[in-house]
């Protein structure tokens, strides 16, 4: 089971990758997109992680409902309404819960693809987001069907996020300002793709500490 001090953990932990991974996701954006993606990443969980100490009463949906609102409301671009969708749309599923079993993590991770898909109107092979995503977390559940730990499975699961990363590169862009790039986007690793992998080394990374 997950604890609701895991699940904070896991944020505080990936708001320092925003922060330490900012330039990099930049300079991907630079290259196809708007160019801001890490800085927004950064500038969301920074004010995410000035909101956890208020959190610790809360419940975990309320935790992961608190986070996608305020990525919402401070982050710039597309960023903030697809992170902070699947944060919100995570913790529908999550109603009351203050622990976590494997199959409330994998509800929580396919609900916020679920938000994804519908604010950004994407599915995967679009060199977003997705592509990392539901890789991780088709990976994941797989590992846990084998009988495997949800630390075991969150290794495979970044694992198979850091490929999506890769297979970004290979595929034309069709959502968002990498599109105009039409072909010249090849080559290109998707910046969504990339923050997205770094949430599930993070949460690896949460599951890892807890020693379970």
């Amino acid at each position: 089971m997950a604890t609701k001090a895991e699940v904070l953990d896991f944020i505080r932990i990936y708001g320092d990758k925003m922060a330490e991974h900012r330039q990099e996701l930049t300079d991907f954006d630079q290259a196809i997109g708007d160019g801001d993606h890490g800085i927004n990443m950064n500038r969301g969980f920074k004010a995410v992680s000035e909101k956890l100490p208020t959190l610790g009463d809360k419940n975990i949906d309320d935790i992961l409902k608190a986070v996608g609102m305020t990525l919402v409301s401070t982050v710039g671009g597309a960023s903030g309404p697809l992170y902070g969708t699947a944060f919100m749309k995570a913790g529908t599923v999550l109603k009351g819960k203050e622990e976590l079993s494997d199959q409330d993590v994998i509800s929580a991770f396919e609900e916020g693809v679920g938000g994804i898909k519908f604010r950004g109107k994407a599915v995967q092979g679009e060199k977003t987001i997705l592509d990392s995503m539901i890789p991780a977390i088709d990976a994941i559940k797989k590992s846990i069907s084998e009988g495997n730990s949800m630390t075991v499975a969150l290794e495979a699961g970044e694992k198979a996020a850091w490929e999506g990363v890769e297979y970004t590169k290979t595929i034309i862009a069709t959502k968002g300002r990498a599109s105009y790039l039409g072909e010249r986007s090849i080559g290109h690793q998707d910046p969504g793709a990339t923050s997205m992998a770094y949430l599930f080394q993070a949460a690896k990374e949460a599951a890892k500490k807890s020693g379970k």
